[in-house]
């Protein structure tokens, strides 16, 4: 392949790359606890350097210009979103820092998401998707409608005139960088192993919900930048084979 098709074909790629992820976000403006993608690029090296073969020739000129761009891992932007109050007395946010943790195939998972309604067992769940919130032990917690109403604490204490009948855990892990998402507003692990937690330090507020943290305005810019790079590139490649198709057709008849 041209080498400078494949440098233009590389950025179109990440352009692409970049508006998926950042439509994404959009698309989950409204989605209470969520937090965005932030995608990114990195330079590739030439390949001598990219792989280490520096005994074999290559062309210093086309070495400076370097291998084009790739991808970036996907990072996940943890900033705190807005606080919306709500009327639902099991609706919790969560002001600060901390995750509250979710049942997940034996393992907790996290989450923002702090919608949450009592199932038929009485247990506290997750409105959206139906998994037991767990308390500090890992355990699910149990509620009775029917012995009045719940207050919630900021510490995440639930009781019912005035008896403590559980706790909402609020936890975090050393190195938020090992996590993924794993859809439904969960967090989990990159290397499918379980997390290591630590206490939360934020405060839990009831009758509230975190809203997603997008920057409505930032993602459509940011949107429309990736588009633009991506015409561009593309542009570049429409150039370069009209150049080629010259070099092939027209000048080497001459020659």
């Amino acid at each position: 392949m041209n080498y400078g098709i494949q440098i233009s074909a590389s950025g179109a790629l990440t352009s692409l790359h970049q508006q998926d992820a950042l439509t994404g976000n959009l698309a989950n403006l409204n989605t209470a606890g969520f937090k965005p993608i932030l995608a990114g690029t990195a330079f590739r090296q030439a390949v001598r350097q990219e792989d280490g073969v520096f005994n074999l020739p290559s062309d210093e000129l086309l070495e400076k210009l370097g291998g084009g761009v790739l991808s970036a891992p996907n990072r996940i932007n943890f900033a705190q979103g807005a606080i919306e109050l709500t009327d639902n007395e099991l609706d919790v946010a969560i002001k600060g820092d901390g995750f509250f943790t979710i049942e997940f195939d034996g393992s907790p998972a996290l989450s923002r998401d702090g919608r949450f309604t009592i199932d038929d067992r009485g247990m506290l769940v997750q409105s959206t998707t139906g998994r037991a919130v767990l308390d500090p032990s890992q355990n699910p917690i149990f509620i009775d409608p029917t012995q009045g109403p719940v207050v919630i604490h900021g510490d995440g204490l639930i009781t019912q005139r005035d008896l403590a009948v559980g706790q909402i855990g609020l936890a975090d892990v050393p190195d938020r960088s090992i996590l993924k998402k794993y859809g439904e507003g969960l967090f989990v692990s990159q290397t499918g192993s379980p997390l290591t937690l630590i206490d939360g330090r934020g405060l839990m507020q009831q009758k509230a919900i975190e809203t997603s943290s997008v920057d409505e305005i930032n993602a459509i810019m940011k949107i429309q930048g990736a588009a633009r790079a991506a015409q561009g590139n593309i542009g570049m490649i429409d150039m370069q084979n009209r150049m080629l198709d010259r070099t092939i057709n027209t000048f080497a008849r001459l020659a």
